[in-house]
């Protein structure tokens, strides 16, 4: 019994933190109309340097905390609203999505700059003071955690439900305009809202960083969980959020508590299940919030087109397909084995950012968990699943039945995922998303039973004599890539294609026409997860000792970001981004200049700001400077009848696979 008690009284501290990191989320949110997926981020730059002023400079701690929480993170909100967030207001919920994990992945990357990875720790608030509660002890830095996400929670609802200055704040979200017209100041408003929010990721982390090791990942990803309490209160209501917060908190305790009370017999027979269950409880928690939520209703109102690249001639993409397989021919002749590993890794983020042209370019809903489907793939071919009722194993060999049964599985999973996603849009689609790809880190893939074993296991995977060598598998996996977008480009022209592009801009419209959105919806998912399946099956092939290591959920989100920036919606725009960032994170650069990894994530931050209003990223915007300036009027014109007069548009223009941004 007093463990029990031990494990709720841990669970209630744990739960108020994770309300102070959800009000910070839920004030930002409420404010600006931007759910900050890098509330977490900013918390962990404010703890390093917590640690760095308290424990490593030697400064008083009494002046420290004032110092950060008061002086430091506020200007920072101040700052990041200034810079990046007021602009974000009015965008699409991919756009958003994509800048505030860009600014989640270069603080990632500038506090690995600046702090190198090792060993750190700091106290607890008055270290070693506790009460006594008969056989229970509570610390001061719990009692002091609880105060704390009180106070948070009833000074800001004062704040936002009884002030003047609050209903100014929620009023900034509505019509920045007609506020300024009766006398408020929006711009002040909003950046007081993000320096409130940037004080309150920084406290959290603080009162996290006592019980941690610190590790840039672990404090920014901690927060995650804190995205549940905020769904509890539908990013609106705080009570709830602090509710939410509380029994998120409990939750997981009370799961650490049943674990440590079953047989031991029973943990080992599972075969990790049982422990990736456990440690699966807040993202299982945030999915579940997820589900209960209201359906969101279809939006009527005006239908806008997107703008898209136009699509090539299939003379164009037989050219420009052909150039790549000879360039890549020519290239792996060129280099050693070891280059042509290196090479065939970096293909194969291309390759997997195919699936994302098909869902978030084409279709228009945000995925965080692609990363998830090309692991069950990977599993495919390296646990030798065969296609049901065949009889057939392949023993961790790659084989052309291998790649059908990894499409076949992963499109049954994307369908399966695509059921509850059905209820969701926008933010909630991408939050839901995420969960799952957190559940099944630690459910399927870190599981001895149908994954790879505990985490950093691999497995060993055979690849067929005939693509035994680095070259020819390299080579192999830039031909699927050629055949996959393909496969993309043929569902875009096709009707299907035409009606996905139609749900996207308007779902209303497409019902009332009477087609089925639901059904549109469920096959862009399973045929998104099944390529991505596939994909796994070359990433597997190349890598050779896939593992869990290389589906961590915290990869879907730079995957997605390089996809944002260089150009979601189009095959040329995804074959530059996967391969920059194939570059970015191989051997080329990180076994030579690793602290160059961060300082490119912060690049490409700069990057994706400037390209706030272009929804079709860098090679997007590449397309339309090369559309004006084939269009002036002293551009010199092809004669008459040749074959460059016969193009509907420049075959140099799409750099590979498609054409100059036009209108879909």
């Amino acid at each position: 019994m007093s463990s029990f008690v031990s494990f709720t009284i841990i669970g209630i501290v744990l739960g108020s933190t994770y309300a102070i990191a959800a009000s910070g989320l839920v004030l930002t949110y409420a404010t600006s109309n931007v759910f900050n997926f890098a509330h977490g981020a900013v918390g962990m730059v404010m703890t390093f340097l917590y640690w760095e002023l308290y424990v490593h400079q030697g400064w008083p701690v009494w002046f420290v905390l004032p110092f950060i929480l008061l002086i430091v993170a506020p200007a920072f909100g101040l700052v990041m609203e200034l810079l990046i967030m007021r602009r974000l207001t009015t965008a699409n919920t991919t756009t958003q999505l994509g800048v505030t994990v860009g600014l989640m992945v270069a603080l990632i990357g500038a506090g690995q700059l600046i702090w190198k990875p090792g060993g750190r720790r700091v106290d607890a608030f008055f270290n070693g003071s506790k009460v006594s509660f008969g056989v229970v002890n509570v610390t001061a830095q719990q009692f002091i955690t609880l105060g704390l996400a009180l106070a948070v929670a009833l000074g800001l609802y004062v704040l936002l439900n009884r002030t003047r200055i609050g209903t100014a704040m929620r009023a900034v979200v509505d019509n920045r305009e007609l506020l300024a017209l009766h006398g408020a100041r929006p711009n002040v408003l909003s950046g007081l809202a993000w320096a409130l929010g940037s004080s309150l990721a920084a406290l959290t982390g603080i009162l996290l960083a006592p019980q941690l090791n610190f590790d840039h990942t672990t404090l920014t990803f901690l927060v995650v969980s804190a995205y549940a309490g905020a769904m509890v209160g539908r990013l609106k209501s705080l009570p709830l959020t602090f509710v939410g917060a509380i029994a998120l908190g409990l939750l997981t305790e009370y799961g650490q508590w049943l674990y440590t009370e079953l047989p031991t017999s029973w943990i080992t027979d599972s075969e990790g299940v049982i422990y990736g269950l456990k440690n699966s409880l807040p993202t299982i928690f945030l999915l579940g919030v997820m589900l209960v939520l209201p359906q969101e209703k279809l939006r009527v109102g005006r239908v806008t087109g997107t703008k898209l690249p136009r699509i090539p001639s299939w003379r164009t993409t037989m050219l420009w397909s052909a150039a790549l397989l000879g360039g890549s021919y020519l290239l792996t002749g060129a280099m050693g084995e070891a280059n042509n590993a290196r090479f065939g890794q970096t293909m194969c983020l291309p390759l997997i950012m195919l699936s994302l042209v098909l869902l978030v370019g084409y279709g228009g809903d945000v995925s965080l968990c692609q990363l998830s489907f090309v692991g069950v793939g990977a599993l495919v071919v390296a646990r030798g699943f065969d296609i049901p009722f065949t009889g057939l194993g392949f023993h961790s060999q790659i084989s052309p039945l291998s790649i059908v049964t990894a499409f076949l599985l992963t499109a049954v999973v994307g369908a399966i995922v695509a059921l509850p996603a059905l209820r969701l849009r926008g933010l909630y689609i991408g939050l839901g998303t995420l969960a799952i790809a957190g559940a099944m880190d630690r459910s399927v893939f870190e599981s001895g039973l149908v994954g790879f074993g505990a985490q950093g296991s691999t497995i060993q995977v055979t690849r067929p004599s005939w693509l035994s060598t680095e070259r020819s598998f390299a080579l192999a996996v830039v031909v699927a890539f050629v055949v996959t977008a393909w496969i993309i480009l043929a569902i875009r022209r096709s009707k299907y294609g035409r009606i996905l592009l139609a749900t996207r801009d308007s779902q209303a419209a497409c019902a009332t026409l009477g087609f089925s959105t639901t059904m549109t919806r469920v096959a862009v998912f399973a045929m998104s997860a099944g390529l991505a399946g596939v994909a796994g099956v070359f990433f597997a092939g190349m890598s050779v000792t896939p593992g869990t290591l290389n589906f961590y959920f915290f990869q879907n989100l730079p995957l997605l970001l390089f996809a944002i920036v260089f150009g979601v919606t189009s095959v040329t725009g995804v074959l530059t981004g996967g391969f920059v960032y194939g570059c970015i994170t191989s051997t080329f650069i990180v076994g030579q200049h690793p602290d160059l990894v961060g300082l490119a994530y912060i690049v490409v931050l700069v990057m994706l700001r400037l390209l706030v209003n272009n929804p079709n990223g860098l090679v997007g915007l590449l397309f339309d400077q090369s559309r004006r300036i084939m269009s002036r009027p002293d551009a010199v014109s092809a004669p008459p009848g040749s074959a460059a007069a016969r193009e509907p548009y420049p075959a140099t223009a799409g750099l590979g696979l498609e054409a100059p941004v036009g209108s879909a």
